[in-house]
């Protein structure tokens, strides 16, 4: 991951309350910017700068707040409804901003003790408490206003200890992270897409319109250049970080050894060189070309690479390449893949494919091992043989629907234990509540291209709020 993509996202947050309550029942300002103290200390994390406006109670602070908040160029904004409030105290905040909405209706406590609340004698006292609890009097209120205005929103609902509600700010923080981090990365695209492969094909302005990604067209000429100027030494070093990284088959000759490992060096030269966070790349060219040469021993060194967060994505499948980023950034992997078979009797589908893999989720060491062939595709070589851990994965595919725009689409499955192709790819069994057969459909179905990136747990959720905050759909199979 670059520099730029390991920056901290800023993240704003602002409570609302009602000025004329503060004179009326003594505390219960300092109360609820109490309550928004720990709403604070939940969002505050490595990835995430939280940037407090404060407890926004009339016309002139929202104005105030407003201009606060868009001078600190936030990524999300934080709405805690700390107590009724006018919703005017809320809508200049948000066409200030103009970030993407999380309205926290969030009560003190799970319910109020009705008891005690009804033993105090004083009906001011009484009143007081509950203001303290009646977050939800202003939700509608403020949904009301935001859809008058074409503002959108997002909920999280509970109360300050509820631990789903922490999780999902916590998720909604991690989701703006990996938003802001493809808005900072870089993709490499090498060579050309593979002739005929229509479903790959993507529009790079809009892939760019949505992601904010850069994408830096590359030439085989400039990675010829870099290959040719590896010095011996650093062949070597690429070797020991081969057999560190590797179980390397007896069967890899040491020529084959040599030629992955150069290539892998300049593959290092110019990752470097253009800042690249992901890349795509495909290549063929007449036969015995030195560009064949390069193309033929690079998926050691995209593998190497796609372990080190820069992902890389064969057939310049670069819908997949954004996918595997994302899974990257998720903390969840990101294997480039495909569907291999289906298994009727087990209820399952085979997925996999060549080239590059990510070893962080793998089941047991990653083999290095010889093709005689690489299948469609020139040449012969190195290549990548591994599963994927068994547990609980997550599928990402990201969907160039043309004029209906990017979507992403998503599924959760389980990895499972069985017998898989011992072809010198990357392949496992997965296992979806649909069933094998109902699946398949419903997820060719959403127009997807074949590939997809596999990733490991249940992250559904955690994507879903990334699209969300991007302003695409989220289409999930269950």
């Amino acid at each position: 991951m670059s520099e730029r993509e390991n920056r901290r996202c800023k993240v704003g947050l602002f409570g609302i309350g009602l000025d004329t309550y503060w004179g009326q029942f003594p505390g219960l300002r300092e109360r609820l910017l109490g309550y928004q103290a720990r709403i604070y200390d939940v969002i505050s994390s490595d990835a995430c700068e939280v940037r407090d406006a404060g407890l926004v109670d009339s016309p002139e602070k929202a104005r105030a707040a407003a201009e606060f908040l868009k001078r600190e160029d936030i990524d999300l904004l934080f709405l805690f409804v700390a107590t009724y409030a006018l919703s005017s105290t809320v809508l200049p905040v948000l066409q200030k901003t103009k970030v993407p909405l999380v309205i926290l209706n969030l009560q003190p406590v799970a319910a109020i003790d009705y008891e005690s609340f009804n033993a105090l004698r004083d009906r001011g006292t009484m009143t007081g408490e509950w203001l303290a609890h009646c977050q939800a009097c202003s939700v509608p209120e403020i949904a009301n206003v935001c859809n008058l205005a074409g503002i959108g929103y997002d909920f999280v609902t509970g109360w300050l200890d509820d631990p789903e509600a922490q999780a999902a700010i916590r998720e909604w923080a991690k989701a703006a992270r990996i938003v802001r981090a493809m808005r900072e990365s870089r993709v490499g695209i090498l060579g050309h897409y593979y002739g005929g492969m229509l479903d790959v094909y993507t529009d790079l302005t809009r892939q760019q319109a949505v992601f904010g990604t850069h994408f830096e067209i590359l030439e085989m000429c400039e990675i010829k250049s870099l290959r040719d100027a590896i010095g011996e030494d650093d062949v070597a070093r690429k070797i020991r970080e081969f057999s560190a990284s590797f179980e390397v088959s007896p069967e890899c000759s040491a020529f084959e050894i040599e030629r992955a490992a150069r290539t892998s060096c300049a593959l290092d030269a110019l990752t470097r060189k253009h800042r690249l966070g992901a890349l795509a790349y495909y290549y063929e060219g007449s036969p015995g070309n030195d560009y064949e040469n390069i193309v033929t021993s690079v998926i050691a060194g995209n593998s190497l690479l796609t372990a080190k967060g820069i992902p890389v994505a064969g057939e310049c499948e670069v819908k997949n390449a954004q996918a595997m980023k994302i899974m990257s950034l998720a903390g969840a992997g990101g294997s480039f893949s495909e569907f291999y078979a289906m298994d009727f009797p087990a209820d399952l589908i085979l997925l996999g494919h060549d080239g590059p893999a990510h070893a962080a989720i793998a089941e047991g060491p990653v083999a290095l091992v010889p093709l005689p062939v690489y299948h469609g595709k020139p040449g012969e070589g190195l290549s990548i043989q591994m599963r994927v851990k068994e547990g609980p994965v997550t599928l990402l595919s990201v969907i160039d629907r043309g004029a209906g725009g990017i979507a992403f689409l998503v599924a959760e499955g389980e990895t499972v234990s069985g017998p898989t192709l011992q072809i010198g790819n990357t392949n496992s069994r997965y296992r979806f509540s649909l069933g094998a057969k109902a699946f398949i459909e419903a997820w060719s179905r959403a127009g997807p291209s074949h590939h997809c990136a596999v990733g490991t747990g249940h992250i559904a959720s955690l994507l879903g709020k990334v699209a969300s905050i991007l302003g695409i759909d989220c289409l999930r199979i269950c």
